[in-house]
């Protein structure tokens, strides 16, 4: 007798770290227990999943709402149609155990296809409010995984299916995690700066006079002291590295840094934008941050998440509109200075992080897909 088919369930992410990184944790969290991982996505999004642990990958359209024109909105609506189209064909085909959307227009039409097919499916919400392709599945899907609590408490009808998980959080970061160390008093100070494709511009315009004002007139006895790792897009390096070599301040610049959570893990001080993902391994890792939640987004998801994070003790909000050279050299001239301060958001950080945030999500799965394991 042939031996039975191991359960499959088809994960469904977009193509931002922000859905990816938390999708590849459950991969992971799944193959070892035996189940098999399909990956659903659209063709943008393939194009950076080459590595993504799944058997197979499913190319199916979709499109991001774009724009109010009749035109736009009649692209986005084809696009979505036929993936839902082509999704219920695979549904078919596979007849996976659960789908699992991750956020971002790319799931829809899996998780639709799965709803019209009547599969088992879940939704997780990394950010502390609901984006609107997750907003536009919740009603539809079987429950709901959330990376904060309470998101739901005044929606009872979505609070009744929604189970806070918290976020997962790619290997690569739980294997960075290390305790933290703060300064030593004439030591080295490692900052870390990063802003993802849509944050990096302002990091490279607002840190650099920063740290000129810092060692210039604040605190000139941390120009020796300094240790910068900043990622910066390619047309900003060579303006950001002039200003460092002319402080003599030590920097090590590029567009992508490859082992990102290594760099957090030995960091003092994180500078960055406050997406899910960002906010989810500082705290797994645990470590103290100045967030700076990307403005104009209709769902202020960035700023919900930065808001979180600091209420619990271990980040400093620093909205855009007062994101400034002279703010931000204030800002590290006091922690500098004490410490103290720095341990204490780091082990606020790590105290607000979840480091089973996948394994606790993998039992979700598991659960209501009925999978023995």
């Amino acid at each position: 007798m042939a031996a039975a088919e191991k359960p499959l369930v088809l994960l469904a992410a977009g193509g931002t770290g922000g859905h990816l990184f938390p999708a590849e944790a459950l991969a992971g969290a799944l193959t070892r227990r035996g189940v098999t991982v399909d990956l659903a996505t659209d063709a943008r999004a393939a194009r950076y999943a080459g590595h993504f642990p799944a058997r197979k990958l499913h190319v199916l359209p979709a499109d991001t709402v774009r724009g109010r024109s009749p035109l736009e909105l009649g692209k986005t609506v084809l696009a979505l149609g036929s993936g839902i189209v082509r999704g219920y064909r695979l549904m078919r085909a596979l007849r996976p155990a659960a789908v699992v959307g991750f956020g971002g227009y790319p799931t829809v039409p899996p998780l639709l296809a799965a709803h019209l097919a009547g599969q088992t499916t879940l939704i997780h919400e990394a950010n502390a409010v609901m984006g609107r392709a997750n907003a536009l599945l919740a009603r539809r899907v079987t429950a709901i995984a959330t990376g904060y609590p309470d998101i739901f408490k005044d929606r009872p009808e979505l609070a009744a299916k929604a189970h806070h998980t918290g976020n997962p959080v790619r290997p690569a970061v739980i294997a960075a995690v290390a305790p933290y160390e703060p300064p030593a008093v004439g030591g080295r100070l490692n900052l870390l700066v990063f802003g993802g494709s849509q944050g990096a511009r302002v990091m490279s315009e607002i840190v650099p006079p920063a740290i000129a004002h810092l060692v210039e007139t604040l605190a000139p006895a941390l120009r020796t002291r300094l240790s910068i790792v900043q990622q910066a897009r390619p047309e900003d390096i060579d303006a950001v590295r002039a200003v460092y070599d002319r402080l003599g301040v030590q920097a090590e610049l590029a567009p992508f840094f490859n082992d990102l959570p290594a760099r957090m893990a030995g960091a003092h001080l994180v500078i960055a934008r406050s997406g899910a993902s960002t906010v989810a391994e500082l705290g797994v890792i645990g470590r103290p941050s100045v967030l700076v939640p990307l403005p104009g987004a209709i769902d202020q998801d960035q700023l919900a998440n930065a808001t979180a994070l600091a209420d619990g003790g271990g980040a400093v909000l620093m909205p855009q509109s007062r994101f400034t050279p002279e703010r931000l050299a204030e800002l590290i001239a006091l922690h500098a200075a004490e410490p103290g301060r720095l341990a204490a958001m780091a082990e606020a950080a790590r105290h607000m992080g979840r480091a089973d945030a996948a394994e606790r999500l993998a039992d979700l799965v598991v659960r209501i897909a009925k999978i023995d394991v």
